[in-house]
């Protein structure tokens, strides 16, 4: 007869593990884990939706230089068409941001302010007034950052390296690869060389000083590196 292998028991959970989590004060449990997973789920395909527009200006930026290095006689101007269709993206993605911005607030109070404390009651709640303010926000959905903050953070996750790699190409282009020297070679039909590169620098230090000037971020829960070297500390 095979001997029997007794199966371990696992060790039993600190009893204050989950206390106070979804307690009756917060209403039925089974509510606000519904309405939690579906925040989660809205916040998932306004992500993709980030994600998708990010593929495609990829993807386009490119073909874009591909083409623009096949031969010679391609016009250097294409890249800076591209950089202008980098910026229609980036205007489709900011708004995007925004609509997942309100979606991940939502998310990121309900972590802070139900999920957190009921894992370590010892920390309390973060926010007072949170339940007012998102039952407001269930009454009355806002957006939470402007179209400017918005913009300024996809610059920096995004859109200023893609921009860069495309300002680069440019130079690159009517440079090492053109008969005529700078800035001539920088011409566009009937404009000078000097006005295109001038206007070119001109975007690229507005794109720089959007992106990165100091401000006070107002996107809930975004994770920055300072923030994380403060924490660390």
């Amino acid at each position: 007869m095979a001997d029997t292998v007794e199966a371990e028991e696992p060790d039993p959970a600190p009893s204050d593990v989950g206390k106070g989590l979804l307690d009756t004060e917060m209403g039925p449990s089974s509510a606000m884990a519904h309405l939690y997973r579906g925040e989660v789920h809205r916040m998932k395909l306004w992500r993709e939706r980030l994600d998708r527009t990010t593929n495609w200006a990829v993807l386009v930026m490119a073909a874009i230089i591909t083409w623009a290095f096949s031969s010679p006689d391609n016009p250097h101007y294409i890249l800076l068409i591209g950089v202008g269709t980098l910026g229609v993206f980036l205007t489709i993605e900011a708004r995007r941001y925004r609509g997942y911005e309100i979606w991940r607030s939502r998310v990121r109070t309900l972590q802070e302010n139900v999920w957190a404390p009921g894992l370590d009651p010892s920390a309390g709640v973060v926010t007072k007034d949170w339940r007012e303010r998102l039952s407001r926000d269930y009454r009355v959905p806002t957006l939470k950052i402007s179209a400017e903050e918005a913009i300024a953070h996809r610059l920096r996750r995004v859109y200023l390296p893609l921009a860069a790699v495309l300002f680069g190409a440019w130079l690159v282009r009517i440079t090492a690869f053109s008969p005529e020297p700078f800035p001539e070679s920088a011409a566009v039909g009937m404009i000078p060389g000097t006005a295109v590169a001038l206007t070119v620098a001109l975007v690229a230090a507005a794109a720089i000083f959007v992106g990165c000037r100091p401000r006070t971020w107002h996107a809930k829960g975004e994770l920055r590196a300072e923030e994380l070297r403060e924490q660390r500390s």
